[in-house]
């Protein structure tokens, strides 16, 4: 499976107190995902491939409490569980959206996030996906139905998208490692086709270079 990252912002997010037996808890509601409309990322999600996802992801992660999101932009699609601060409470269509509920987790990213929101900042989430894309009219690319959403995260100014994130991980290919659980980059793959563009002399040259390359990006993946 060869699939790309994928981060999808959403702006319009409310915040909720709800007091349960003199415990107050702050969540944040709004549409999580949208279907069939081309989004900022001139990105568009078909509602077969988004539901079925969506419905995937409810019950193998929101209904086993293992829905979790990160604040900030994550460097990949590996949870990090030291900078979780959302536990994803609802995911439920509405016409073409799908209108979430996340509890803000009592964790020190959690922590960030209500100090954030009681100062007035303005917050989003972010989708977190791997997918295959489909080039479409226009620049517009279709999301095909590999999509495998991984988690839904907190951001900062979300109408203004992390460039650095886009052009850095976006353009990345991961395949699913079954030894570690977790998505690897395909760095070997890289690798592969840096070596066929190279002459004799200079594989020579690059070779330790290019096998330290490699054994870094493992060694990276082994202790997410």
């Amino acid at each position: 499976m060869n699939m790309k990252f994928l981060q999808e912002l959403t702006e319009d997010i409310q915040y909720l107190k709800e007091d349960k037996e003199g415990t107050a808890s702050l969540y944040l509601t709004g549409p999580f995902a949208q279907a069939e409309i081309a989004n900022r990322n001139k990105r568009i999600y078909r509602m077969p491939i988004l539901e079925k996802e969506i419905n995937r992801y409810k019950t193998e992660n929101v209904q086993t409490n293992r829905a979790v999101g990160e604040l900030g932009h994550p460097q990949g699609p590996n949870i990090n569980l030291d900078r979780v601060c959302l536990s994803i409470k609802e995911l439920n269509r509405d016409g073409n959206n799908f209108m979430g509920k996340a509890l803000v987790t009592n964790t020190p990213m959690g922590k960030i996030v209500s100090g954030l929101i009681s100062d007035g900042v303005k917050l989003g989430v972010s989708t977190r996906a791997l997918g295959s894309l489909k080039p479409l009219k226009d620049g517009i690319n279709e999301v095909q139905d590999d999509l495998r959403l991984l988690a839904i995260d907190v951001v900062a100014d979300p109408s203004a998208p992390d460039a650095f994130v886009a052009g850095l991980f976006e353009g990345r290919s991961y395949i699913w490692d079954n030894t570690s659980s977790v998505w690897v980059e395909q760095t070997l793959d890289r690798t592969k086709k840096e070596l066929k563009t190279m002459s004799v002399k200079d594989i020579e040259n690059n070779k330790i270079r290019l096998f330290e390359q490699f054994l870094q990006s493992l060694s990276a993946n082994k202790h997410k």
